[in-house]
């Protein structure tokens, strides 16, 4: 199992599909899931930190755990069959619980447990992003080589003569 944090919700185009995106805590990989739109709204409100003035579905299934005498120690998303996700929640007292991954989603944001993924699963539908410091730093590195080959005199616009227009990249050119 690898630790992932929520990074949020987007939106697929050109479906309008939400997912939730996971990444993996200290690595290179997320894991998108596509959800539904309520459960889409329920993740991004806890993330934002919003609090509705009545218990929302997820708000409300904390409580009954809280009031159960448990807590949710950690959700966990352990299978994906058929592009369907499957989760558990692990409460307190060693009770496992079968849940929608989004719904699990929700509710740890709002406990405030950490996400595992089995590696079989992130082995399989996780994709891998590269640290995007190295193409920073080439950007850098060819900024910093056209700044030694040009002088003052290169951004000068010449004056205009019959025929010529300027366009995105000056007169003439």
């Amino acid at each position: 199992m690898r630790e992932l944090e929520v990074v949020g919700v987007r939106v697929e185009m050109p479906s309008n599909q939400p997912i939730v995106l996971l990444r993996e805590t200290g690595g290179e990989r997320y894991l998108p899931i596509w959800i539904g739109a309520p459960e889409a709204s329920a993740i991004a409100f806890a993330q934002q930190g919003v609090v509705p003035p009545r218990p929302l579905t997820h708000d409300l299934l904390k409580d009954v755990i809280g009031a159960l005498g448990r807590e949710l120690e950690q959700v966990r998303i352990v299978a994906v069959r058929d592009n369907v996700f499957f989760a558990e929640l692990v409460l307190s007292g060693g009770v496992v619980v079968s849940a929608r991954s989004s719904d699990a989603i929700a509710l740890a944001l709002r406990a405030g447990c950490s996400i595992l993924g089995a590696d079989e699963v992130l082995e399989t539908s996780a994709v891998g992003v590269p640290e995007e410091e190295g193409e920073a730093e080439d950007e850098v590195e060819r900024f910093r080589e056209f700044l030694d080959q040009v002088s003052a005199e290169d951004f000068e616009q010449p004056e205009e003569g019959p025929g010529d227009t300027p366009g995105p990249t000056g007169p003439g050119r």
